[in-house]
């Protein structure tokens, strides 16, 4: 017995406009008290105006707020349907989150001078990168499963974008890159170019 093939696919990431947290400086994750800035909203609303020209039928978020909120003014702008996907989620960071981000080590975290040394570390009570990758590994393939002519746009957060782009790349995690992933980035991944 053989499986249908799975779908190729195109997703646009989006990592969340500015929050509250980001500006002070404050391990967010999973807790979902933070809320989009002004400037988090304004970054929200040029971004719905970048991406007008796409042919998107869909936002899928993160059911965190910060990623809610950012989905939610695009998807107006750009009279969008919209969903949310607890897979998308940051990545956890446990004991870790409300904190400082001085508190993020690398031995915690696994990453050190922009490359991933450890993609089996976590904080206490939290995720490790690893893990995330699992996680966007079920998202994609879910999404591949349903199928669509159309890019999907995804808004979600920073861990997460780098997760989907490691999972799809099939590069090893250890020594991986860890890119900048600003606020309101757009990053694109073709899962047809998976290797």
């Amino acid at each position: 017995m053989t499986s249908a093939p799975r779908q190729a696919l195109s997703l646009t990431l989006v990592r969340h406009g500015e929050s509250e947290w980001n500006v002070s400086r404050l391990v967010q994750g999973q807790d979902d008290q933070a809320r989009l800035t002004k400037s988090g909203r304004a970054q929200a609303q040029l971004l719905a105006e970048e991406l007008r020209s796409h042919e998107f039928h869909h936002v899928v978020s993160s059911d965190l707020a910060r990623a809610q909120e950012t989905a939610a003014i695009i998807a107006d702008a750009l009279t969008l349907t919209s969903s949310t996907d607890p897979l998308l989620r940051e990545r956890c960071f446990g004991t870790l989150e409300g904190g400082p981000w001085a508190d993020l080590t690398s031995d915690l975290t696994g990453i050190a001078n922009g490359v991933v040394i450890n993609p089996d570390a976590r904080p206490v009570g939290g995720e490790s990168f690893r893990d995330v990758v699992r996680r966007a590994e079920l998202f994609v393939e879910r999404a591949r499963a349903k199928g669509s002519d159309h890019p999907l746009l995804v808004v979600t957060h920073g861990g997460m974008i780098r997760a989907i782009r490691a999972f799809c790349s099939r590069a090893p995690l250890e020594r991986l890159t860890w890119d900048s992933v600003g606020n309101a980035s757009v990053w694109t991944v073709h899962t047809s170019e998976m290797r």
